[in-house]
């Protein structure tokens, strides 16, 4: 490849940070077949259809890169279950699969390059309890601790011991503004048994 090639790749490296879409690729003048190839290279990695990270641009990807590469791939999902308990710091052990979810009528594909575990919400309750998170690399939606232990509790998680649900309501029970919310959760969300 020409050396004109890789100080435009450095240009880049100023001006988006870390993250770049194949639009904004295209758009910064490289061809379809460069972009393959820089990503041969390992000076891009494919994170999701139509979205790459630049790998020698200097900065670190982030510990929340999941979160965010996921609403890359579908910006309508959200971060669920014990993933959100996870990245809101409330757990401290990171669930083998990042769990999102998704409205039941939503069919796009997510392929990304760790494990996924998806789940279609009815579309009445989807929009119940999401926060978005906007950092400096991208932005995420999440769903806040009330919601998360309602559906922890709902779903029956097989995997969601019952320390991950005491852990999620004691943080929730020592904030008075959230355990206001959590019966008005409860009760929408239909959960019965709550700690």
């Amino acid at each position: 490849m020409r050396s004109g090639t890789y100080e435009r790749l450095e240009c880049l490296y100023q001006r988006y940070k870390g993250y770049i879409s194949t639009r904004e690729l295209l758009g910064e003048g490289f061809t379809n077949r460069q972009i393959a190839f820089l990503t041969e290279e390992t000076y891009l990695e494919k994170v999701c259809h139509g979205h790459y990270w630049m790998l020698q641009c200097g900065y670190r990807k982030p510990f929340d890169y999941k979160c965010i590469e996921v609403c890359l791939s579908n910006p309508r999902a959200v971060i669920s279950l014990e993933s959100a308990c996870y990245y809101q710091g409330i757990t401290g052990t990171e669930p083998k699969a990042l769990t999102v979810a998704t409205q039941r009528t939503d069919r796009s594909a997510m392929k990304m390059n760790f494990p996924l575990e998806r789940h279609y919400f009815s579309d009445g309750n989807f929009r119940t309890g999401i926060e978005r998170v906007r950092t400096e690399l991208g932005s995420y939606n999440i769903y806040n601790a009330e919601r998360s232990l309602c559906d922890l509790i709902r779903l029956e998680r097989r995997n969601a011991d019952d320390k991950i649900i005491m852990e999620v309501f004691d943080f929730i029970k020592a904030r008075k503004e959230r355990y206001g919310r959590i019966s008005k959760y409860a009760e929408l969300l239909g959960v019965k048994n709550l700690p």
